[in-house]
């Protein structure tokens, strides 16, 4: 389970922000509550960024290192641990029993910069090059990187007896030899107390020797831990307070205009390279035409850039102090940059309308070939990059036409690569139509998208058919999908009447209708999957809604399950609304669900219900 977070995006109910002081207060309150007490010592530790690691000791001496992964699985890595040096092949004095402690490894930034410097090819990051070192299958020369295990919780233990709180069970384990940073922890029983010290780490940030992305505050006492107990979604002993993401301040030297692979054209920031969140970046996302124009971002520009999920690099802001006299406000392109067609707009959005655009094709290829989609095995965008600009390829069943000869004749390929790819290709032909429609990057067709059209049609054929009808404005095509009577749902999930004119009329174009007949030619299989429609009695025919996020399953994982049980997943809560599957941070659906008398389940139960559907 995933711990609460203090986040400074949390609204009440009227929608007004909670600051990140009353969220904190209020987790004090709910446990001073549930534990009747009036005093709830806490201990505040430092999240340092790392890779999660879980350690087993038996009779003190050291079993198993494993990477915690997704939380659920890793990777075993004792033999990289042993190699290390910095972490105890035996726990002192531990006597006998079993204990597994769960830390970080982390790679400290001094050591880490002493190492890249003998490197011809520096790492790009401390987590980054932790995680790789930790996949060496030979790991000889660890013990020279540095790299070292900061250790915060027993996770499970078997006859060990050990101290009753957070602070002395870290202070047992230091004792003993593992590395702990009982320096860097703070005690206190009073919320404003803690975070403060979480305010105060976070100012000391940039002069610590190891990187770290927040903070978590525990109950000190373990044995109030079961008392406390767990939601669904997270425990009650912990939350997390996650540092806002790191800023920096570069100059923006151009903006340029990419075409991404449904024509959309995006505005996008080249930087002088500053290095932020542990990667240097020298592009970063302006989102759109809109958003470009109400931050007002020139070139010449000052700007602050952050990752967006630590991720994703994005222009945050504009420090128009250093603009200098002249800057021109930048002019949304009318034409494409890439092929001169006249551009068109939707909404907030600028397009080009131009489906043999080569920027289109490209990127529809590179999405058509991807794991989210057809999960072609070996072609990757530089193999696709290859393909159409030295094999000619223009449109999806023009890569199953591809032989090996023609593969093993490209750069980086040979004659072992080149069948490999080929044997991708042949395996693709059975994803089915859910990953086809996804793959075709029709606009508002998303993944979800995609699988309930497959599911309400079954064949591409009677897809088609039906896109030809709703184009040509029949009435029975277009009930189908917007009924009369405003109380009733359309006959396919999730799928708009406004969504529904685009995707029908899209479909239903020449250019469409050429690949779908290209794809069948060369046995692409254009029907659902049957793996896809297996029913769970429990499931099957119910309409379920998600709301909030779960422990364990991303949202997209979630649906799946629910489709392939034969259930609906909806993207609103009404009183045909069967279930609301309710996690972390729930929102206004959790409400209404309740308002209506909607069943409200939580991941577990949703699990158990669903069975053995995958």
């Amino acid at each position: 389970l995933s711990l609460e977070k203090l986040t400074p995006n949390r609204r009440d109910s009227s929608g007004a922000p909670v600051p990140i002081s009353d969220q904190l207060a209020g987790w004090f309150r709910r446990r001073r509550r549930e534990l009747e007490v009036d005093a709830l010592p806490v201990l505040v530790e430092p999240k340092v960024d790392g890779i999660s690691v879980s350690v087993l000791y038996a009779d003190g001496a050291l079993r198993r290192a494993v990477t915690r992964g997704d939380g659920r699985k890793g990777d075993v890595i004792t033999k990289q641990v042993a190699q290390l040096g910095t972490v105890p092949m035996k726990l002192e004095r531990m006597g006998r029993g079993e204990l597994e402690i769960r830390g970080e490894l982390y790679w400290p930034l001094e050591e880490f910069a002493r190492f890249n410097a003998t490197l011809d090819k520096p790492l790009i990051n401390p987590r980054n090059g932790c995680a790789g070192m930790m996949k060496r299958k030979d790991p000889t020369g660890l013990d020279a990187t540095g790299i070292r295990a900061f250790f915060y919780q027993v996770a499970w233990d078997q006859g060990v007896k050990l101290p009753p709180t957070q602070y002395e069970t870290l202070q047992w384990l230091g004792d003993r030899g593992a590395d702990v940073y009982i320096s860097e922890v703070f005690r206190t029983d009073s919320d404003e107390e803690a975070l403060r010290y979480c305010d105060d780490y976070q100012a000391r940030r940039e002069s610590l020797n190891y990187d770290i992305d927040g903070m978590v505050i525990k109950v000190d006492d373990l044995g109030m831990y079961a008392r406390l107990g767990a939601t669904g979604h997270h425990p009650h002993w912990g939350i997390a307070y996650k540092f806002a993401p790191e800023r920096k301040p570069t100059k923006l030297l151009a903006i340029e205009v990419s075409v991404g692979k449904s024509g959309k054209l995006t505005p996008v920031a080249h930087l002088d390279p500053v290095f932020v969140s542990g990667t240097t970046v020298s592009r970063a996302s302006l989102h759109n035409f809109v958003e470009l124009e109400r931050k007002d971002v020139r070139v010449g520009d000052t700007v602050l850039v952050e990752k967006a999920g630590e991720i994703i690099p994005q222009v945050v802001e504009v420090d128009r102090s250093k603009r200098k006299r002249g800057a021109r406000r930048f002019v949304p392109p009318t034409v494409c940059p890439t092929c001169g067609t006249e551009a068109v707009s939707a909404e907030i959005f600028v397009y080009c309308p131009n489906p043999v655009c080569p920027d289109q094709v490209r990127e529809r290829l590179r999405h058509f070939a991807s794991r989210g989609a057809m999960d072609i095995d070996g072609m990757g965008e530089v193999l696709v990059d290859q393909v159409v600009d030295k094999l000619g390829v223009r449109s999806p069943d023009d890569l199953f036409g591809l032989d090996v000869e023609a593969l093993a004749g490209l750069d980086r390929m040979g004659q072992k690569s080149a069948e490999r790819v080929k044997a991708g290709l042949e395996e693709a032909k059975q994803r089915g139509l859910a990953r086809v429609l996804h793959g075709l990057a029709i606009r508002h067709v998303g993944e979800t998208m995609a699988e309930d059209l497959a599911a309400y049609f079954k064949t591409a054929d009677a897809l088609l058919e039906f896109a030809g009808r709703y184009a040509a404005e029949d009435e029975e095509a277009i009930e189908t999908v917007a009924p009369a009577k405003s109380t009733e749902r359309g006959a396919i999930e999730g799928l708009a009447r406004k969504s529904a004119d685009s995707i029908f009329h899209e479909l239903d174009s020449p250019a469409v209708r050429k690949v779908f007949a290209g794809l069948a030619e060369v046995g692409v299989s254009l029907l659902v999957k049957a793996a896809d429609v297996r029913a769970v009695q429990a499931v099957a025919g119910k309409s379920f809604v998600l709301t909030g996020t779960l422990p364990t399953l991303k949202r997209t994982e979630a649906t799946k399950r629910i489709k392939a049980a034969g259930g609906k997943v909806s993207g609103s809560v009404s009183k045909k609304t069967d279930y609301v599957v309710a996690g972390d941070d729930p929102g206004s659906k959790h409400e209404k669900a309740q308002a209506l008398g909607v069943t409200i389940l939580d991941e577990a139960a949703l699990i158990e219900m669903l069975g053995g559907a995958t």
